[in-house]
């Protein structure tokens, strides 16, 4: 492989020993069981803070997604160090982190880009964002054999939700699942975050997507991934998936017991 993105916040937003971080990993999974399961899976949220903060929230995701076959996992991102217009497929030919290398599934990717004037392959939005690196070991350690789509959005206006939306539709079979990357409100209070974030937790809950993108753009509510989480399920409403649960919702204080100021988090699942 001549092209593969090293892992930039190994370290930092999760452990870079290998041996650390699958047991910290297979810790967070034990411990954050949904008492339901479910099926035909399209989709996963996810948030993307260290995983001291929102690795356990992320965990009641992906093990919804253990013991399923999937081959393709179209992970997308919001850009946090970068802005660009447009949607950037990583163009080479692997990411890599401490639990090892996957690659790049080339077929979708260049199927996603395909005919769009707004996805493009490239480096732009993957140097340096670690939104999209911190799910890669979860999904490492809950599906076997599967190559990734690394997608990340430089510009999160509803023309490029909608494209990507479109584009996603088009490539995603039963062998495929989204991951879209996000955290919610930022630095409110634990009150005035519960109050935003709950309207997320509804729009997802009752699977409207489009309102969901009305009070984004309003700032009824944050979620600097919001743009993922609607084209996610704006697709999955193409492909006939109509349901959606939030199995877990949390802020940052719930770990350092600081509710001054706090970062909320979700996960959630998209289903048939």
């Amino acid at each position: 492989m001549k092209k593969v993105r090293p892992p930039h916040v190994a370290g930092y937003f999760y452990p870079a020993d290998p041996v650390t971080l699958h047991n910290e990993i297979q810790r967070m999974l034990k411990e954050a069981k949904s008492e339901k399961s479910f099926d035909k899976i399209v989709g996963i949220v996810s948030p993307h803070a260290g995983y001291m903060y929102s690795g356990k929230t992320a965990a009641y995701a992906y093990n919804t997604l253990k013991g399923k076959n999937y081959k393709t996992a179209i992970v997308i991102s919001p850009s946090h160090a970068e802005y660009f217009p447009g949607i950037s497929v990583y163009d080479g030919d692997a990411y890599e982190t401490p639990l090892g290398i996957v690659e790049i599934d080339e077929e979708r990717a260049n199927k996603l880009v395909e005919g769009s004037k707004l996805i493009f392959r490239g480096i732009q939005g993957h140097r340096r964002e670690h939104a999209l690196e911190v799910q890669i070991p979860f999904l490492q350690s809950v599906l076997d054999d599967f190559k990734i789509v690394p997608v990340v959005m430089g510009d999160q206006s509803s023309v490029f939700v909608n494209e990507l939306a479109r584009k996603l539709a088009e490539v995603m079979d039963d062998k495929t699942i989204i991951v879209a990357s996000s955290d919610l409100s930022h630095f409110y209070n634990a009150s005035q975050a519960d109050e935003l974030d709950s309207i997320v937790e509804q729009r997802i809950n009752n699977f409207d997507f489009e309102q969901l993108q009305k009070d984004l753009d309003s700032h009824r509510c944050e979620a600097c991934g919001g743009g993922p989480i609607v084209a996610m399920m704006k697709a999955a409403a193409l492909k006939n998936y109509d349901k959606a649960t939030v199995l877990r919702r949390t802020d940052s204080g719930d770990v350092t017991g600081d509710k001054s100021e706090v970062v909320g988090y979700l996960s959630a699942v998209v289903y048939e």
